[in-house]
């Protein structure tokens, strides 16, 4: 092999050739994110070349990974694969296209050919060694060295610096939690890389993708250089982690699909100015045609039943709550990154984000089930565990509904009550806003038959609301119901509100039975007052 002029040959790890991103675009949808290299490029040699970019199952690492080694790679020509797409309109796409030494390490795929788990260091170092010593004969010795010390000697003899590419960077971290020794050498292996001045004179790009950002206290200190792009701060890689809605609305077009329907299903990821949908299940509902979860087939379900069920204070009520289509404050900074050492509601509800299974509003600092896709699977894993929580809960839910739609105003206001009383004692009422997050824990048996409720925003005087439209096959049977909150005035208020402002924009169009449900909440008596009315 030799890595001088031209395209030389390609190894599997260093210099691979473009085969991987070949099979990315042979798919039926296959989405542009090149848009990504023309950031990577940007910051080539320079401090901000080091990037942790961590995201959920089935969004798409492995694709960016196999992105990066294609473009880079001297073990390939990629013109033609790269010309047609956004990359090819950059200035300076030739000058960087197929130009580097690459080094690309799938860890996860080491780990399942690995026979012994603590052997996997030396098994990459090997494997990428042998390979360097085939394009360097002359600089490295027979003896296999660090990969950190054979690097800098390649850079040192000939001037030559790599690109580094590592996918599923964090698994040895995650999934082997309890294996110290196997975590202690993986640090030290990844600090050897890329830390300290040595790495600076030898890495024109280090690039690690996994599922969880860099751990806060052993890795940090390994790479606190890096910057970290995450499920919580999407920075600039915001619009290439997923798929934003501008592609969905194309896609639905191409393929015939109601938008709305694929938005309520699959959207619900805020990054940044950002609306970012599951790339996996949007390409499964396109070409399957099938509106479900794409969800349990992954790993990860196995590791969110037991964390829903650990025991810290709220954090039931705020799985309750989110389910419900409410929003749950939640501190990101203590989460350690670290699966091993959770401690808090905040850890759990943090760590949920990193897995995709919340949504994250970094405006607001808050936590919400981000679509229907997760709502029915974290509703599954709920009820795996039996949390007699729930079940009660969801009765009195129940019970809620029925009385709402036989339109009995004194049964609702009896019923709200109780839910109150019984299972939100954390939410004292002291304004219109609690009232409605005790409102939307107590209709959370209705999301079996309505999508999740559209709050509308506060016009003048009160909250509207709640609206809840019913799904498609619960048309002829359900109602849709628009539910109207006051605070220390009357419930006719609250009806005459409703009515003064027309219907609520979610309606526009809706040709179904309508329920106006108006409650009103008197802070002296501590009662709750219903009206309902129907609208056929």
């Amino acid at each position: 092999m030799t890595s001088e002029g031209g395209f030389g040959e390609m190894g599997r790890f260093v210099n691979p050739d473009n085969s991987a991103f070949q099979v990315a675009l042979n798919s039926k949808i296959y989405m542009d994110k090149t848009g990504l290299l023309e950031y990577t490029n940007s910051v080539l040699d320079t401090p901000e070349a080091y990037i942790c970019n961590s995201r959920p199952r089935r969004f798409g690492k492995s694709y960016t990974a196999n992105m990066l080694a294609a473009y880079y790679s001297k073990g390939c020509d990629s013109e033609k694969m790269f010309d047609g797409l956004t990359i090819g309109k950059s200035s300076d796409f030739k000058k960087h296209l197929n130009k580097y030494d690459v080094i690309h390490i799938d860890v996860q795929w080491f780990l399942s050919s690995c026979a012994d788990i603590k052997s996997i260091i030396s098994y990459i170092t090997q494997s990428v060694f042998e390979e360097l010593k085939e394009y360097y004969p002359e600089v490295l010795p027979n003896e296999v060295l660090t990969l950190a010390d054979a690097l800098s000697r390649i850079r040192n003899s000939t001037g030559q610096k790599f690109i580094v590419i590592i996918d599923e960077w964090d698994i040895l971290i995650r999934d082997e939690a309890t294996n110290k020794a196997v975590q202690e050498e993986y640090i030290y292996f990844l600090r050897g890389l890329f830390k300290g001045t040595e790495p600076t004179k030898y890495i024109q790009l280090a690039y690690l993708t996994g599922i969880l950002p860099i751990k806060k206290e052993k890795t940090q200190s390994a790479l606190n250089n890096f910057d970290e792009f995450t499920m919580v701060s999407a920075g600039t890689l915001a619009p290439f982690i997923g798929f934003t809605e501008e592609e969905v609305k194309n896609l639905c077009e191409e393929y015939h699909k109601d938008f709305d329907k694929v938005k309520k299903w699959y959207d619900g990821y805020l990054l940044r100015d950002y609306q970012v949908y599951n790339p996996r299940a949007v390409v499964s509902v396109m070409l399957k045609g099938e509106f479900k979860s794409y969800w349990s087939e992954t790993a990860s379900y196995e590791a969110i039943v037991p964390l829903i069920n650990m025991n810290y204070d709220g954090l039931k009520t705020a799985i309750i709550e989110m389910l419900s289509g409410g929003e749950v404050k939640v501190n990101t900074a203590t989460f350690k990154n670290d699966t091993v050492n959770i401690q808090s509601k905040d850890d759990v509800l943090t760590y949920m984000i990193h897995l995709g299974y919340l949504g994250y509003d970094q405006n607001r600092k808050t936590a919400f089930v981000p679509n229907e896709e997760i709502r029915q699977e974290l509703t599954l894993a709920v009820e795996s565990k039996h949390w007699n929580e729930m079940l009660l809960f969801q009765q009195e839910s129940e019970k809620l509904l029925d009385a709402t739609l036989d339109m009995d105003g004194d049964a609702v206001a009896t019923q709200v009550e109780k839910i109150h009383d019984d299972y939100v004692s954390a939410i004292q009422y002291n304004n219109e806003n609690s009232l409605s997050s005790v409102l939307a824990i107590a209709y959370l048996s209705a999301m079996q038959y309505y999508f999740k409720p559209v709050r509308e925003l506060p016009t003048g005087r009160g909250f509207a609301d709640f609206v809840f439209v019913p799904k498609p096959e619960y048309r002829n049977d359900y109602p849709a119901l628009v539910v109207e909150l006051k605070w220390n005035q009357t419930a006719e208020t609250a009806m005459q509100q409703i009515k003064e402002k027309k219907y609520p924009d979610s309606l526009r169009g809706y040709t179904g039975n309508l329920l106006l449900v108006a409650i009103n909440y008197d802070k002296k008596t501590k009662k709750h007052q219903c009206l309902i009315e129907k609208v056929v």
